[in-house]
């Protein structure tokens, strides 16, 4: 978004760059600190994407991974910021900090020097080298045995992640490369997450930030688990908090360090500006939102969907991915949750689901595929395609939080079309939406509006079904970069240029309020569907039918 009327701007204006790194690319915007205006943006897509078939030399890989290549998130620093910069029309020294987010939990190992060790020409052709990106799941195996034996002794942290560890977060994804690859494991002098990591390249001073360390770290009441503990998962890992995890904890909005030389060489900015500490791309936004308050639950949908939102009350909320005193605002209790696959199953269906018919008809109507489907699924009337869907595709992030469960589609006739399908699927992930918040109100923690953030806000069918099957008022982010608007914001705390990220929200934040509006009787259709959804949710998610988890076995046998 570029602001024509930017060479008008007084010259004593500032200005701060947030730099939010994706899933599948990073984009940098240029923010206004005085009141938030979004002047320009740019995006630079990772030259690697996502490895999750070979690495780059060819290595093939198992089923149920997901590595990046890290020199990609420099490439965003040496093409999106200036972009950004140049259509903005802004000169660099107007530019008084930068804020980064990235997506959580993505993790890296590297030597004492930051070095990532797939950097390392000996190294290239081993997977466990690389980047770890959120949606790496191969470690559910060590993430069930950290869940069994933290209940089995009774480990007092649990609670704070809704009685469940992820197979995406730090230490299950650190299990692993212990058990598979000991001789890499040995060589990681710091095993880290890339929201930090990308903090030491700009500021050359490695912070390690207290969003990832309490949500995917474990790190509660300023401890992590024992050393007996790790070594009753393994007696390798007995020092892996005091070798290669532990590090000193800055704030969100705290000042990192300063922009270096180098640094300053990548993005055309200044040498010497504000580097913020790190921050994760759901948590960043919330104050984007305007969501300072307790009880507005922001949902960031992209390829997964984040729900985060602070509260003045704790509880445990079975499922949540993580509750954290300060997590995402100072003085409130955090709280997040998610699903791992809604637009990434909107994009699945696309691409295997769309018939060459139905591409032609789009062609001619001006539409994409996305864009054609939701027309033809908005004319239909509740439960008329006569389907339920899981949304379970990349597996069931909240309120499961077991990612070796798979999609479900029940219904299906000979009669059964593509719109119908599609409109399953938008269903299902809102089903999925309301079973999390349902979760969070049942243990006492109230949610009364939901703010949505991210590129699939400009589905209004998805918004209006989002609505209705809530129950809820719909608030929009008015800013098309959510994080990295939240980034920016942070940079100006960071900067000094306000006292803290609440006002910085006051004054920069953007959100409308109740765009969307529930439907008294459309809701009403939804409860019955909703019903459905909730048998097949617990029939194959709580172990009536273990199907899913035989069939995955099978496969991962067949692969190997």
């Amino acid at each position: 978004m570029v602001n024509a009327e930017h060479a008008q701007q007084p010259q004593s204006d500032t200005y701060v760059i947030g730099v939010d790194y994706g899933t599948l690319s990073g984009r940098a915007v240029v923010v206004r600190v005085s009141d938030g205006t979004e002047l320009a943006s740019a995006d630079h897509p990772y030259t690697h994407a996502v490895l999750d078939r070979e690495l780059p030399d060819g290595t093939p890989l198992p089923p149920d991974w997901a590595l990046q290549v890290p020199s990609d998130y420099i490439d965003v620093l040496r093409i999106a910021v200036p972009q950004a910069l140049a259509r903005a029309g802004v000169r660099p020294e107007q530019v008084i900090g930068i804020g980064t987010d990235f997506t959580a939990c993505t993790m890296l190992p590297v030597l004492t020097d930051g070095t990532p060790l797939c950097e390392l020409p000996h190294l290239t052709g081993r997977p466990h080298a690389y980047v770890k990106l959120w949606r790496h799941h191969a470690a559910q195996a060590q993430a069930d045995r950290i869940t069994d034996l933290a209940a089995e002794r009774k480990e007092p942290w649990l609670k704070r992640y809704g009685g469940k560890i992820s197979s995406e977060w730090e230490f299950a994804k650190a299990l692993q490369l212990l058990e598979e690859d000991r001789e890499l494991y040995e060589l990681t002098d710091r095993w880290i997450e890339a929201a930090d990591w990308i903090v030491w390249r700009l500021s050359g001073t490695y912070v390690r930030n207290a969003c990832t360390a309490g949500y995917k770290g474990q790190y509660q009441d300023g401890t992590y688990p024992s050393p007996e503990y790790l070594a009753a998962l393994n007696p390798g890992f007995a020092d892996f908090v005091t070798t290669k995890l532990d590090h000193p904890i800055g704030q969100l909005g705290d000042l990192a360090g300063t922009l270096t030389a180098e640094a300053a060489a990548w993005t055309g900015l200044p040498e010497g500006i504000a580097v913020c500490v790190g921050n994760v791309d759901a948590h960043v936004t919330a104050p984007a939102a305007t969501a300072v308050e307790p009880g507005r639950m922001v949902a960031i949908m992209g390829t997964s969907t984040c729900h985060v939102m602070s509260s003045d009350q704790w509880a445990e909320v079975p499922g949540m991915c993580g509750v954290v005193d300060g997590g995402i605002l100072p003085g409130l209790w955090g709280y997040e949750a998610g699903q791992s696959g809604v637009g990434d199953i909107f994009g699945w269906f696309i691409r295997t689901g769309f018939p060459e018919s139905y591409a032609k008809e789009a062609a001619a109507l001006g539409r994409n595929a996305h864009e054609h489907l939701t027309a033809l699924a908005a004319e239909q009337e509740i439960g008329q395609h006569g389907l339920i869907a899981l949304d379970w595709q990349s597996g069931n992030r909240s309120v499961l939080v077991d990612h070796d469960l798979s999609g479900v589609l029940v219904g299906l006739t000979l009669s059964t079309l593509p719109e119908d399908v599609y409109r399953a699927l938008l269903e299902a992930t809102a089903f999925g939406t309301r079973t999390i918040i349902e979760t969070f109100e049942t243990a006492g923690v109230p949610v009364h509006e939901l703010i949505i953030a991210g590129g699939l806000t400009k589905n209004a069918l998805l918004m209006q079904i989002y609505a209705d099957v809530t129950r809820r008022p719909l608030g929009v982010i008015d800013s098309a970069q959510g994080p990295a608007l939240g980034s920016a914001m942070h940079a100006a705390v960071a900067a000094g240029a306000y006292p803290d990220i609440r006002a910085a929200a006051r004054a920069m934040g953007k959100a409308r309020a109740g765009v969307y509006q529930p439907d008294p009787e459309r809701a009403a259709a939804y409860d019955r569907l909703f019903a459905e959804y909730q048998l097949l949710h617990d029939y194959f998610g709580r172990g009536a039918n273990e199907v899913m988890h035989r069939l995955r076995r099978i496969r991962a046998e067949a692969s190997a």
